[in-house]
């Protein structure tokens, strides 16, 4: 498998960890139009630390992947579950550019086959080299927080629901051995 890597700016400011710690993929969606901008808002520090949000792999509609964040460092990809977890980017446009828009709120976009097989050999790949690596979920369902919505403040919206419900969990979990955590994701399956 051909795994570019290639560091965020920050990645020596991320706080180190033992990938024996690792226990969970997190499965997200950029909501993004491309890599090149996911890149552009990975690189823009957040915290005072000098970091910003990113995942540790990003796979592209071609089947490329990207890895961004070294396993042994933590990414901020998941609100409260980084510490033991690894984030996987699948470059889609998810809601963008109207994240928040109440009447928008359906992906459009599906995920390209050459997409997933990457995905899925990127997990395999992951869990050879991770023995502690034993399950997995989508963002929605670890972040199912909500935020006041763009077009009527006084509505409600999912923060998160990548990777969204045109993401084919019953293909991916079909062919890898991890245990799906995620009551969302179940749904497709």
């Amino acid at each position: 498998m051909n795994i570019t890597n290639t560091p965020l700016p920050y990645q020596s400011l991320l706080d180190p960890r033992d990938p024996e710690t690792i226990g969970l993929v997190v499965i997200h969606c950029t909501e993004l139009p491309d890599l090149a901008t996911a890149r552009s808002y990975g690189e823009k520090v957040l915290y005072d630390s000098g970091t910003g949000n990113s995942g540790h792999f990003y796979v592209d509609r071609d089947g490329s992947i990207h890895q961004w964040v070294a396993i042994d460092r933590i990414a901020h990809h998941v609100k409260n579950h980084n510490q033991q977890s690894i984030g996987i980017e699948l470059v889609n446009k998810g809601r963008y550019p109207d994240w928040y828009h109440s009447e928008k709120q359906e992906p459009q976009e599906t995920y390209p086959d050459v997409q997933i097989d990457s995905l899925v050999s990127l997990i395999h790949h992951l869990h050879r080299t991770i023995p502690s690596l034993k399950h997995i979920a989508g963002h929605e369902d670890m972040d199912n927080s909500l935020s006041p919505a763009s077009n009527d403040p006084s509505q409600k919206v999912r923060r998160k629901i990548d990777p969204g419900p045109l993401f084919p969990w019953h293909h991916v979990m079909k062919n890898i051995q991890l245990i799906n955590i995620g009551s969302t994701a179940k749904k497709y399956e």
